[in-house]
């Protein structure tokens, strides 16, 4: 199990506030520290309307990397007509950022958070199906979120005639297993019906016609996790917590350092604080760059670490929350080494669908290549940049448009580190090889 950091005192806890306890799967313990009470309070005092006003109050924006507004996700869904008179509310779990545990670690720690949270979700947007999506190959994620489900339906909680309001809610686990595509939302729901995952032309949005055809509202498990607390202390208290523009908790994961787990950390913290969970760099290190927001993130460098972490101030940055992943690379590091690296897995993980996704990211991923093994051409830097350009204007999902960050933010930052790769045929780091090998052998032929 991922390890949790330590925060600092005065940091709330909206996530993780029984993530100590001794038994996750304990309803009884988890109900006398706080579990159902926003139910309750959502079933019995607020009503759907109320309800999703509440929501859209607290400022709550989605965790899955987007940071689309809750409340108006919820209000779409309730309002679009359902043809067959189904909706679903499912929960994504599936964490597609291979490195990244930061969903696996709430779910695990308290899956009575995630499964209130989504029921409360299903009471606003009128669902009675509710679909919590995990990654097939972690059983005991499955097994806790399948305990807690049934404790929760023989308690009242979920299932038929919930908390004796007449509403039914039906809530499953679905493990499913792909590729990293499925982190997006119209391919996890392609996966959940059984189709090829690969992504849909928006609009129509899931929450106008999404799972079967059905109205669907389909949330990260983290924003589903803020829900209880947001409706049993109310919008205005959450709406305290963080930044104005992105209010509240997320969990993140620090890696690079002395010590590697996940904190929950309020939206707005600078970076320059949040690596300081992860304790010291290498006796004699020091920071030359943060990669921000998993393998389609942003490689931002050492004087940019007072950025804020959270959705605006990042992007405005050239880096995004992505998976909640923050990876500290000291000066050992290539910078257009760890691009290339990154740009490969995002051309591997295309589903191919579309021709900037299927050829585009493979073309940036060449170019790469041929630069860090001493083979440039004079019109890549020019290249990389349009070829990026075509990609992200004409991309149909968030993976290819933002599968350009890692190359185009490495560029933006560390052009000379680019251009001594291009020019001088160097790396200055010392990591691309053939790049050293071959300067190694122009000096002792000059020297001969």
């Amino acid at each position: 199990m991922t390890g949790l950091l330590a925060s600092p005192d005065g940091w709330p806890r909206v996530l993780l506030g029984r993530a100590e306890a001794k038994d996750p799967t304990d309803l009884d313990a988890a109900v006398r520290a706080g579990a159902f009470a926003g139910l309750k309070r959502a079933v019995h005092d607020l009503g759907p309307e109320a309800l999703i006003r509440e929501i859209a109050a607290s400022g709550l924006r989605g965790r899955g990397g987007a940071g689309f507004p809750t409340g108006e996700k919820w209000r779409v869904c309730a309002a679009a007509e359902a043809a067959d008179g189904r909706r679903f509310v499912v929960a994504n779990g599936y964490g597609a950022d291979p490195a990244v545990s930061t969903d696996r670690v709430l779910l695990e720690r308290d899956p009575y958070v995630v499964v209130e949270g989504l029921a409360i979700a299903a009471f606003a947007v009128g669902a009675t199906e509710a679909i919590v999506a995990v990654r097939a190959d972690q059983p005991d994620v499955i097994r806790r979120l399948e305990t807690a489900i049934a404790s929760a339906e023989e308690a009242g909680y979920l299932g038929p005639d919930m908390l004796d309001t007449g509403l039914d809610l039906s809530v499953t686990v679905r493990p499913v297993q792909g590729a990293y595509m499925l982190g997006e939302e119209t391919v996890l729901l392609k996966a959940l019906e059984g189709r090829r995952g690969q992504p849909e032309q928006r609009p129509p949005h899931p929450a106008e016609r999404g799972l079967f055809g059905s109205p669907t509202v389909v949330q990260n498990v983290q924003t589903l996790a803020s829900v209880p607390w947001i409706v049993a202390n109310g919008a205005a208290a959450f709406a305290k917590i963080g930044s104005k523009a992105s209010p509240g908790t997320i969990l993140v994961q620090i890696r690079g350092a002395a010590t590697d787990g996940v904190a929950e950390v309020p939206l707005g913290t600078p970076l320059r604080e949040i690596v300081a969970l992860a304790g010291e760099l290498a006796p004699g290190r020091t920071l030359k760059a943060v990669l921000v927001g998993g393998p389609s993130g942003g490689i931002l460098p050492a004087d940019l670490i007072d950025t804020p972490y959270e959705f605006d101030a990042l992007r405005a940055a050239g880096a995004h929350l992505g998976s909640g992943s923050v990876v500290i690379v000291d000066d050992r590091a290539c910078v257009v080494d760890l691009g290339r690296l990154l740009t490969r897995f995002c051309a591997d993980e295309a589903c191919g669908k579309t021709i900037p996704c299927r050829i585009g990211t493979r073309r940036l991923s060449e170019i790469a290549d041929r630069v860090t093994s001493g083979r440039p051409r004079p019109t890549d830097v020019q290249l990389l940049g349009d070829l990026a350009s075509d990609i992200v204007d004409s991309g149909l999902c968030d993976h290819e448009r933002l599968a350009t960050l890692p190359l185009m933010s490495g560029m933006r930052y560390f052009r000379a580190e680019l251009d001594e790769h291009i020019l001088h045929s160097s790396c200055p780091a010392g990591v691309c090889r053939p790049i050293a090998i071959a300067a190694g052998a122009l000096a002792a032929g000059a020297a001969q």
